[in-house]
């Protein structure tokens, strides 16, 4: 039987929300060069790959944090997926916004955040981490207790992991950077002489062809 990270890491190489180009690198957001671009709302474009996605997410709370009160999204990117994890759970959902709004209440946590709620935060991407742990730092601070963090895709990197472990906060995602490389060179979306490319940048992301 193929396993979890192999089937969502093939889902996404197909429908495109992972892209690999060695040759024409990507420009993100930060300014990095990367051969490797992942947008996850594509999924939700895809009923079977959106299905596969957030009820694979279900199951991992379901199996490792099944006395969740509450579902918590951070915003924008896992909007949806928290809502539609929380909604298969039938629990209550929040989400938290990137830095308090500056109008109205000036919340960052949109939603009902019961007092001394246990809260799992659903990802759709981990790079860097921060944004990611930036978000249940704010959840712990409104007196959450913060059991772990659930995401799509994660990129593995160094710098990522020691934030986590760091901060103490526990990660488990669907699939990661190694194991949808391996299957995009089994499904021949990316050449055999391509990989060491890949894994250079993987550990030198912020330095790479700058």
């Amino acid at each position: 039987m193929e396993s979890t990270e192999k089937i969502i890491a093939k889902q996404l190489l197909d429908i495109k929300a992972v892209m690999l180009n060695v040759e024409k690198p990507f420009t993100w957001a930060s300014g990095w060069k990367s051969p490797i671009y992942c947008d996850n709302r594509k999924i939700l474009s895809y009923p079977k790959a959106r299905t596969l996605v957030y009820k694979s997410l279900a199951r991992i709370i379901e199996q490792n944090y099944s006395h969740a009160d509450v579902i918590a999204g951070v915003a924008t990117g896992a909007i949806a997926w928290g809502a539609l994890v929380a909604e298969v759970l039938g629990k209550p959902f929040v989400y938290i916004r990137p830095k308090p709004k500056d109008h109205g209440t000036g919340a960052r946590i949109e939603g009902e955040l019961p007092p001394k709620a246990n809260v799992v935060v659903v990802e759709d991407l981990i790079s860097t981490g921060q944004s990611s742990l930036s978000a249940a730092e704010c959840l712990s601070n409104a007196g959450a207790n913060v059991l772990g963090m659930v995401a799509i895709f994660s990129y593995n990197f160094n710098k990522a992991r020691r934030s986590f472990e760091y901060s103490n906060l526990e990660l488990r995602t669907l699939t990661n950077y190694e194991s949808l490389i391996k299957e995009a060179v089994e499904c021949k979306y990316i050449k055999d002489t391509d990989l060491e490319t890949l894994e250079e940048w993987r550990y030198r992301p912020d330095t790479w062809r700058q």
